[in-house]
């Protein structure tokens, strides 16, 4: 199913109790803290804020969007981009609505987004019995496009549509390249998934 017609489609799956999100990563992300606090306004004068900064070394967001209602769900950040991490962040995504008949996961081709894990996972909640076989040598696992191929299975408990190469289709990817104020919608990201406690912290 072409990424068009799943954003087309989902709120009519949504009636039938399934839900559609998008998901991607912003990897590199500075965090940073400003070494000063900032002056208050004064009579003519405006507020001003520390030039310097303290850093925080560097994370890495992976987010899903809810494509009916655009909420963010179960918002990930962390060190890591990896399979492992992206696996646990799809699996707290389903875990906040157990209710729900089907997922379709809108990403797209990295290849931690069509990995071994993914494929067990699925496998796991859709019931399937059927030997997955050897990663790199047989049967499912064998290939990239082979896990891919079985991650679209739209009768799955968990269904993948993956975007064109080089697309800017997926929601969340998309929002944040447009946001006007990218450095603010940065550090939004930041305080949802938990990773900002001290005033001044931002990310660049």
């Amino acid at each position: 199913m072409a990424t068009c017609q799943v954003y087309e489609q989902a709120k009519a799956r949504a009636k039938r109790g399934e839900r559609s999100v998008s998901s991607d990563e912003l990897t590199g992300v500075q965090a940073l803290e400003r070494k000063h606090p900032g002056l208050p306004l004064a009579p003519g004068k405006v507020e001003r804020r520390e030039f310097e900064s303290i850093r925080h070394g560097t994370r890495t967001f992976i987010l899903s969007r809810d494509v009916v209602s655009g909420e963010i769900v179960a918002p990930h950040a962390g060190p890591t981009r990896t399979e492992a991490d992206f696996l646990a962040h799809l699996q707290a995504v389903v875990a906040t609505d157990l209710r729900a008949l089907r997922w379709h996961m809108v990403c797209d081709q990295l290849n931690t987004h069509q990995s071994e894990s993914l494929v067990r996972w699925v496998a796991d909640l859709s019931g399937v019995q059927e030997d997955l076989g050897v990663k790199g040598e047989s049967g499912i696992l064998a290939s990239m496009a082979s896990r891919a191929a079985f991650l679209r299975d739209p009768t799955h408990k968990v269904v993948f549509h993956s975007t064109p190469k080089h697309s800017r289709l997926s929601q969340s990817d998309r929002n944040l390249a447009q946001h006007p104020r990218p450095q603010v919608a940065q550090t939004r990201l930041l305080h949802q998934c938990g990773g900002v406690t001290s005033q001044g912290l931002g990310l660049y």
